[in-house]
């Protein structure tokens, strides 16, 4: 059985050096734990995702330290160099640019070769933007999944796509702002109407988190051009049990419905397509609704 070095001194435990798991902020400095910047002082090497940023934390933190880079295109050759050092002596942290390695960023095959070589992993826990965007969400927070970035096109992102429809708990992803909207949208055309909160830029001067259903979201960013990293956090499929049964209620409800998705920037066929989705009626009678909603505008304004 492969034990942890129970001691996060670095140089502490056996002849091989450790492997120390940083986690670094997000954005603001001041998340930068004590024990961190201890470990940071304290190991032989730094590997890191980008160097170029990573010695700016270095600096910001008044440490000088010799670093090498540890990024998704080269870590394949790099880890078997960084594992014969680990095995002679040297203690190495592994840092990203921002957040825990592994989580959407290189450090998943240098841990488990560091392992599989009974070499000491040590975590120094830190801030991700997962479970960050996940608590200011408020949505469910009691069970969910963390998907990462979907596949960007194809089969795959669509069968990934297609076991998420049946997901009950809080989704999490990550996204580039260049692909935002085309994931909104796919979201909403194979999982419905729901819930969903997508935060961006956590911890930095213009952190925002836009919260409603995913039809007001694609509107807000629709228009205002997606800028920045972004954690999109969507309601989970409700149980067979809890399904909302509109009925009645949902023929009182869609002057409502029907306004706020019109007032989210939505065209007349897309707000009539959301609340169809939302509540289960024919489409005639979601669009009659709709154009009884503009009489009544009428009538209030003569």
């Amino acid at each position: 059985m492969n034990h942890q070095n129970k001691s996060d001194r670095a140089g502490a435990g056996g002849n091989s050096g450790a492997l120390f798991v940083v986690g670094t902020p997000l954005g603001n400095l001041e998340d930068m734990t004590l024990r961190a910047i201890r470990t940071l002082r304290e190991v032989d090497l730094v590997a890191a995702e980008d160097t170029r940023r990573t010695a700016k934390l270095l600096a910001h933190l008044q440490i000088q330290k010799p670093t090498v880079s540890y990024y998704h295109h080269n870590e394949q050759g790099r880890t078997e160099d960084l594992i014969a050092r680990l095995t002679a002596g040297t203690h190495i942290a592994l840092v990203t640019d921002a957040g825990m390695p592994g989580i959407s960023d290189p450090g998943a095959i240098l841990i488990a070769a560091a392992l599989a070589a009974n070499i000491p992993v040590i975590p120094i826990p830190g801030p991700t933007a997962a479970t960050t965007a996940l608590v200011i969400s408020g949505l469910p927070t009691d069970r969910y999944v963390f998907e990462g970035f979907l596949p960007r096109s194809g089969k795959p992102r669509k069968a990934r796509l297609v076991e998420l429809a049946a997901e009950t708990r809080t989704i999490v992803l990550y996204e580039a702002p260049h692909r935002l909207i085309r994931t909104l949208n796919d979201l909403y055309d194979q999982l419905g109407e729901r819930p969903v909160a997508v935060a961006r830029e956590l911890t930095k001067v213009h952190e925002e988190c836009i919260r409603g259903t995913l039809c007001e979201v694609i509107a807000h960013f629709t228009a205002h051009p997606p800028r920045g990293e972004f954690v999109v956090v969507l309601a989970g499929k409700k149980a067979q049990g809890e399904e909302q049964e509109w009925g009645e209620d949902g023929e009182r409800q869609l002057p409502a419905l029907l306004r706020a998705a019109l007032q989210a920037g939505l065209s007349r066929p897309d707000a009539v397509k959301a609340v169809m989705k939302q509540t289960g009626l024919p489409r005639r009678e979601v669009y009659q609704a709709s154009l009884s909603l503009d009489a009544s505008n009428e009538d209030s304004e003569k």
